[in-house]
């Protein structure tokens, strides 16, 4: 029999992230309704996890619908694609208008302008919600990155504000724009952690590899690191891991792991979004790259006994000098790969609409979240001192923390190089910058070989106009 209480909230979808964030905003004083698609498993979780708790089963979706006060406020935390778009028609017709979906998946940007615009015309509200920091956030506080019409957010905010983790600068959660900006938010939230984990393997790798440390030395860095400027999520998570040993043969355990990186495809979205917006991200790019490379274990394996890999120790650097260059470039890295993600939201939300407060993206992702770092607050102050600026490259505070940086990156990539070591993150973080910095590239040798070919024209730097030469 259906329970007589009403519900302050709705989630439907009870993997690990689902169940947390019910006991997280069931915590917070709210009374949760619960669905999955499968009954056992909402029976097992009411039944293992939620005693002395304002949890609501539900069996069927109708029920589960009707026990949620109106307007309803139901979150999906189902696999993003299809699982998503089968959610929202099985709870179509038991929603009544005035309600509001929240989409808490990794979705698609475009899928979610699409869902929006549907059920908007039923008069039904839909919020594209980017949640990061995974099962510990999901149950103690996460970033919450909701976009959609702002009415629809008014609904949900009570709920969502206070499920949200908690920095000095208040919860990590605010009203991020209209249509799919919450997503696309997370997307590039996706595509700048790939960066920052990609490049924490590659120094990993030159100290093991180039410099010959025990995995005990390195782990012993990367917490010194985590309590300097280095300090964030991934760098003490790279801590923790690096510490682990496997009780059954006394190795850390990270050396006895396959040697190739899975992907859900936000990091490639990234990337061909940027693409498509005329926007440079080689370090996000890069990071892609590198998973897919190590999937085809099999191709680098013969490769390796045809070509022989290179793959050596790092000659002429004390090892103490080496560590601190490295160092310095993981952080010019970071704040590369931070640059990147804010310049592709800012030409987003103006190509969108999305309307965008950057400097609070950056504060929404100081607590909770994957990518919380102490360079948030660089940006932060970057995007409060010039809201409007294009790239943070072009702030002068930013820059002066940058400058120095890119010596001691460049020495990291040659070193690197020079022992066989492959860095395509930092290489081409190193290459980004080079680029950017300059006020004039080779690319009018480009130009002029598609006019030859192509009668493409190009510009000239003594006179204006556009012309075309016969080159033969």
């Amino acid at each position: 029999m259906m329970d007589a209480r009403k519900a302050d909230f709705g989630l439907t979808g009870l993997a690990v992230m689902g169940q947390n964030l019910v006991l997280n905003i069931s915590g917070r004083g709210f009374t949760v309704a619960v669905h999955n698609r499968t009954t056992e498993k909402t029976m097992n979780f009411v039944r293992e996890r939620c005693a002395g708790r304002g949890i609501i089963p539900a069996v069927t979706t109708r029920e589960f619908v009707r026990s949620i006060k109106r307007p309803r406020r139901i979150m999906l935390m189902v696999k993003a694609g299809q699982a998503v778009d089968e959610a929202i028609d099985k709870i179509l017709p038991h929603a009544d208008r005035g309600d509001v979906l929240i989409d808490g998946g990794n979705s698609f940007y475009r899928d979610t302008d699409r869902r929006q615009s549907f059920l908007k015309s039923r008069g039904i509200g839909y919020l594209g919600c980017g949640v990061s920091g995974g099962e510990f956030g999901a149950l103690h506080g996460p970033s919450i990155m909701p976009g959609g019409d702002r009415a629809d957010y008014e609904k949900a905010k009570d709920v969502l504000l206070k499920a949200a983790a908690v920095t000095e600068d208040g919860p990590c959660c605010t009203y991020l724009g209209t249509k799919s900006a919450g997503h696309f938010v997370k997307m590039v939230h996706n595509g700048i952690e790939y960066a920052i984990m990609q490049a924490i393997a590659e120094t990993y790798d030159i100290m093991k590899t180039g410099l010959g440390m025990p995995v005990a030395d390195i782990q012993e860095t990367f917490e010194r690191w985590n309590s300097g400027l280095l300090n964030s999520y991934l760098m003490e998570i790279s801590a923790l891991v690096t510490k682990k040993i496997d009780p059954e043969t006394g190795k850390a355990l990270v050396e006895l792991i396959v040697d190739s990186a899975a992907q859900k495809g936000t990091g490639k979205w990234t990337s061909q979004t940027a693409l498509d917006l005329g926007i440079p991200v080689p370090v996000i790019t890069a990071a892609v790259d590198a998973r897919i490379i190590s999937g085809h274990r099999a191709e680098r394996a013969k490769a390796a006994s045809l070509v022989k890999p290179r793959a050596g120790r790092i000659r002429g650097a004390a090892r103490s000098r080496m560590i601190d260059r490295l160092e310095n470039s993981m952080y010019a890295l970071d704040l590369i790969a931070y640059a990147q993600g804010m310049h592709l939201l800012g030409r987003a939300s103006v190509e969108y609409g999305y309307g965008i407060n950057m400097a609070e993206v950056a504060r929404i992702w100081k607590g909770g979240c994957i990518v919380r770092s102490r360079i948030l607050n660089v940006l932060k102050d970057v995007y409060r001192r010039t809201p409007k600026i294009v790239h943070p490259a072009l702030d002068r505070g930013f820059t002066r923390l940058l400058s120095p940086l890119v010596n001691d990156l460049r020495a990291t990539v040659l070193a690197a190089s020079g022992a066989g070591i492959p860095v395509l993150c930092l290489g081409s973080a190193l290459s980004y910058i080079d680029s950017f910095v300059r006020s004039r590239g080779p690319a009018n040798l480009i130009q002029a070989l598609r006019d030859h070919f192509g009668a493409h024209t190009f510009e000239r730097t003594d006179r204006s106009g556009v012309f075309h030469v016969d080159w033969s």
